[in-house]
């Protein structure tokens, strides 16, 4: 059984901006009213928490091998550690991941670029941390795609987080970014939180330690659960 505390608020222009013109999208769904703090709720700070049997059989931390054959693409090893506000492991916490194949496309009805798709790539997975807060997958590195939020708009690459942490207030979906990646200055989801070193986290780091010989690259996203040093959410 996990303590029951008080959870320490974002610091201002750590996480996205409600409105952010730059990303058009925002004007339509953010707030025009003052929002009203809600006070933390006994159910806020000790649920839903998720069992060993969350995450079920199958190759679901290597998106690699969930089809007869190999995805096209870049191999990467995706790796890092799930934090508190505290800076503190974060053991059994469900996280999940999905991203567009190497050619910039996803699996999905909706999604028309003119890109290929691939039959071997689905771009999903899930997995637990162990006891030390730690993850790791393996995937295709995902490519640039174009969105329509303005002219000549290019997403960088980037892989979707969605992670379950000890309760309901340590819920978050984020995005992680590569390094070096050109589109980063441009894009404004990135861009959307206001302070720099608060967004420096959403970048992952090249990792020789988990780069495997002749097969992957290695990248470290280390994710912070709330407080200060939070991971900033990104749809």
């Amino acid at each position: 059984m996990h303590p029951v505390r008080q959870y320490r608020r974002a610091q201002p222009g750590t996480q996205p901006e409600y409105l952010h013109p730059a990303y058009t999208s925002t004007a339509k769904r953010s707030p025009t009213r003052p929002l009203v703090r809600m006070p933390q709720t006994l159910s806020e700070m000790t649920g839903p928490i998720f069992g060993h049997d969350a995450v079920g059989a199958g190759p679901h931390d290597d998106l690699t091998k969930q089809h007869a054959g190999e995805p096209l693409g870049e191999r990467i090893v995706v790796s890092g550690r799930v934090l508190d506000e505290d800076g503190g492991p974060v053991p059994h916490a469900l996280v999940e991941v999905w991203q567009c194949n190497a050619a910039g496309r996803y699996r999905h009805v909706n999604d028309r670029h003119d890109a290929p798709i691939d039959p071997n790539f689905s771009g999903c997975g899930r997995m637990l941390t162990d006891a030390e807060g730690r993850y790791r997958f393996v995937t295709i590195k995902p490519g640039a795609y174009p969105w329509r939020n303005h002219h000549n708009a290019w997403r960088p690459a980037h892989i979707h987080f969605s992670l379950f942490g000890r309760a309901f207030l340590t819920r978050l979906v984020t995005q992680m970014y590569f390094p070096g990646d050109p589109l980063l200055p441009a894009d404004p989801i990135f861009n959307s939180t206001a302070d720099p070193r608060a967004r420096d986290r959403l970048v992952s780091t090249f990792d020789w330690e988990t780069t495997q010989p002749e097969f992957a690259l290695g990248y470290r996203f280390d994710i912070v659960l709330r407080g200060r040093d939070a991971t900033p959410a990104s749809a």
